[in-house]
């Protein structure tokens, strides 16, 4: 017993669609919806464009609280290219960044992180 020929495009087509559809809903709503957004302080230690078919600005800041304690590195990416222009351009300096968290981000293309980078401040030259 087989399928009439339009049934079996109808079946592949909604077997590809669908999911395509919902993964597609899932990475819009991901990138959509703000987890939690927050200011850092620092020193931008790295900062690169990254991947290999997807390229993503990739950044590093050094977190001091007091002198003499230990660092701790705070991972970011930036989406808009005026605001990783001025990224490179705080390159050592002491900045505030304020990022936005996004969660269950579906793939590195978007980021490496689920930080994401909206607005740079240099504090001090």
């Amino acid at each position: 017993m087989s399928l009439p020929y339009k049934s079996v495009i109808k079946l592949s087509l909604w077997l590809i669609v669908l999911p395509a559809l919902l993964f597609g809903l899932y990475t819009w709503a991901s990138l959509s919806w703000v987890y939690s957004s927050g200011e850092r302080a620092g020193y931008v230690q790295k900062f690169s464009l990254k991947g290999y078919l997807c390229k993503t600005w990739e950044g590093e800041i050094v977190l001091v609280s007091m002198p003499g304690t230990q660092a701790e590195k705070f991972f970011f990416t930036v989406e808009d290219a005026a605001i990783a222009k001025k990224v490179n351009d705080s390159l050592g300096l002491r900045v505030k960044i304020h990022y936005q968290e996004h969660k269950g981000v579906p793939s590195s293309c978007f980021g490496e992180t689920a930080y994401f980078v909206d607005d740079l401040v240099v504090l001090e030259k």
